[in-house]
């Protein structure tokens, strides 16, 4: 026959205190449910949605940052065509040229204007067409309303050079007219996209910045400290140790008596 002692309720606390010990420097986690520290779990829920949050916004930001590049590559391609097609005009202002040279001149402008429009037609980002005329937006924050947006023309701007003929010097003296209009409004769209490009990078070092932040907050709150809890688990054990001690001499005592009686 076993009599419960004092020493029976310090053994259970010590055991318990082990097992809460062990599943600290198991997990690496010193809060591991509500039971550990129930106001903890609710501060490092919240921060791991807002580190969830930052994680997605710099991934939208990279998004951004391929549309962006995805963007003035193709306007490159349109710059290229219409460079081509200004020193193709240059050569039809000849007057050393006959029209059918002229027009062999024009038939190359034709199909350099089909690919200026195909890029503008055929160029998307995530089966999205980019140069559609309206702003984009990309969500790069963990709150409502963080957004940031570019605006890619519809290439109307480029509609001057696609009307040149320089089958003709006066067609020719126009096209250069035309394709010098047409680079400064692909330069201005080009700008864009490279400072919007910028302003996502810099967001995304802000973002990690503050992600940081947020773990290391998160990592002070829940992450165990493994020399505190190997020292706690030390001091758990000698007291475990004392506890069965204790709790051996009380049973004896316990059967001394019952045999006196």
């Amino acid at each position: 026959m076993q009599i419960n002692s004092p020493s029976t309720g310090f053994f259970n606390k010590t055991e318990q205190t082990a097992n809460k010990l062990n599943q600290q420097l198991a997990t690496g986690k010193k809060v591991n449910s509500a039971a550990d520290d129930a106001a903890a779990l609710q501060i490092i829920n919240r921060l791991t949605s807002q580190q969830e949050g930052y994680s997605q916004s710099v991934r939208n930001a990279y998004d951004g940052i391929s549309l962006s590049q995805t963007a003035d590559s193709a306007l490159s391609g349109v710059g290229d065509a219409v460079s081509r097609i200004r020193e193709l005009s240059i050569q039809a202002g000849s007057g050393a040229l006959t029209d059918s040279d002229r027009q062999a001149l024009q038939d190359e402008v034709s199909q350099l204007q089909t690919q200026i429009t195909e890029t503008f037609e055929n160029t998307t980002f995530g089966g999205k067409a980019i140069f559609n005329g309206e702003d984009t937006s990309f969500q790069v924050g963990p709150d409502a309303n963080t957004t940031q947006s570019v605006n890619a023309s519809d290439g109307s701007f480029a509609n001057a050079i696609l009307s040149v003929d320089i089958s003709t010097q006066a067609g020719a003296q126009a096209a250069i007219t035309a394709a010098d209009d047409v680079s400064e409004s692909l330069n201005s769209q080009r700008a864009e996209f490279g400072a919007f490009e910028n302003t996502l990078s810099s967001t995304i070092r802000s973002l990690g910045t503050q992600q940081s932040n947020i773990a290391e907050s998160q990592s002070r709150i829940q992450d165990t400290d493994y020399a505190q809890a190997a020292s706690q688990q030390i001091a758990n054990d000698i007291l475990s140790q004392a506890s069965i001690a204790l709790r051996g001499q009380a049973n004896q005592s316990a059967s001394s008596v019952l045999g006196l009686l």
